[in-house]
């Protein structure tokens, strides 16, 4: 039907971004409505805390009753920003199986079951739009599907988390120790009480395997994504990237090679003059390489609730520009199902090694012959700290590029020797 009286949204989630979504929607109602070219009209509005009934214009919109939001038939776009994965995927799946158009900011969601919802969006004929699952406010998703999309994108090179950017800006900027920054981080709400979903990856991980799924084609899942956090990097280690040339940032990565896909979460030393290097603090950054773009970079504040919920507003209207004009939403590109994703054991890069060893003759000798005995080469080799008294000292060794299965195996190799007393840090070397 066209040209219709109004087109009715019925949200689930009034948190932080739900606010600001109901704000935009009455701050922007006269904007919004000349761009839908009919009203956009919040319907319904669905939250299990009785309270945040108070964030409503209207309060009589509001349930603590999501499915029958759902199964609501005066509802056309159901939004949903409840976060996690249950109920949350089970309410996507009943709004679509309800011939409803959907909008979400659920990353974990997308990153799990992402193809199977997109395929039944389809077959159903209405619209899974799902902006927010990535980097927030920075529009990525509808640019990687568009305007990117006849490129033969061969990269991606992400700091997508914000909280973990934010903690290894201060610990660079100020020396501060990780525990140090990420209270820091917690007490100006950058970080949640339990930090774990950010700080050993799981968050960058989600993300990644969302990008690497549309840019590559293929279906990349969490599980199929190594990760590893920066809880074990130390404030020398900053110290010694900087003397080296180097920045330290956590990276999510994906990378096609022929057949198969690298796609991977871990702290990186990358050169301190690119771009990424000086992405700091809550800020995120994507960049991107095709063959026919070169290298794209994407920027901006990856979380917050205006920059976050503009974009969920912005796939609303979208959605609703469509159902006004009777088009409907042009169904995702198929999947490559042969494509594999490389196990981390062969990925090959080279790497920063910071160990404590017995400060005497020879130690260096056989750290090179065990190294050797992997076919790994040192690039350079330095002592940093002497401790007399313990009679120990502190080494940095950079490697040329060898496998991840190879220095692992090392490393086992390498604590096992009497003169070494302390592995205390691996950071791989990217770009």
């Amino acid at each position: 039907m066209q040209n219709r009286g109004s087109i009715n949204i019925g949200l689930i989630g009034l948190g932080v971004i739900g606010s600001g979504v109901v704000k935009i929607l009455n701050e922007k109602a006269d904007r919004i409505t000349r761009q839908v070219g009919t009203h956009l009209v919040l319907k319904s509005a669905a939250d299990l805390d009785e309270s945040r009934k108070d964030t409503l214009s209207d309060s009589s919109v509001f349930t603590t009753d999501a499915l029958s939001l759902i199964e609501n038939p005066d509802i056309d776009i159901v939004i949903e920003l409840i976060g996690g994965e249950t109920p949350a995927k089970d309410y996507i799946k009943e709004a679509i199986l309800c011939g409803k158009h959907v909008v979400t900011a659920n990353k974990e969601v997308l990153a799990k079951h992402g193809p199977e919802l997109l395929a039944m969006a389809g077959e159903h004929r209405v619209g899974l739009l799902y902006e927010a699952s990535v980097g927030g406010g920075i529009p990525l998703i509808g640019p990687l599907k568009r305007n990117l999309q006849i490129n033969n994108i061969s990269a991606i090179h992400t700091i997508i988390n914000g909280t973990t950017n934010y903690i290894l800006t201060r610990m660079e900027k100020e020396g501060l120790e990780f525990a140090a920054a990420l209270k820091e981080a917690q007490s100006l709400g950058y970080a949640e009480a339990d930090p774990t979903n950010d700080i050993e990856g799981f968050d960058a991980a989600y993300k990644i395997a969302i990008l690497a799924t549309i840019a590559f084609h293929t279906d990349i899942r969490p599980d199929d994504v190594f990760h590893e956090g920066i809880s074990r990097i130390a404030s020398q280690d900053f110290r010694y990237a900087k003397e080296l040339g180097y920045a330290i940032k956590l990276l999510a990565i994906a990378k096609k090679e022929n057949s198969a896909v690298q796609a991977r979460v871990h702290p990186v030393f990358i050169p301190d003059d690119i771009l990424l290097a000086k992405v700091d603090g809550v800020f995120n950054a994507v960049q991107i390489e095709g063959d026919l773009s070169g290298k794209v970079l994407f920027y901006g504040r990856g979380a917050g609730a205006e920059p976050t919920a503009n974009v969920i507003v912005a796939d609303a209207i979208h959605l609703a520009q469509n159902i006004n004009t009777g088009n409907s939403e042009k169904p995702e590109l198929p999947f490559d199902e042969r494509r594999i994703v490389k196990p981390m054991e062969d990925i090959e890069t080279r790497y920063y090694i910071r160990m404590t060893i017995a400060d005497q003759p020879g130690v260096l000798a056989q750290i090179t012959k065990v190294l050797g005995e992997y076919s790994i080469s040192i690039s350079s080799a330095i002592q940093k700290e002497t401790d007399r008294t313990s009679q120990s000292a502190e080494i940095v060794i950079m490697t040329h590029p060898a496998k991840e299965q190879a220095m692992q195996q090392a490393l086992r190799q390498m604590e096992g020797l009497e003169v070494v007393r302390e592995i205390s840090n691996l950071i791989r070397v990217e770009g």
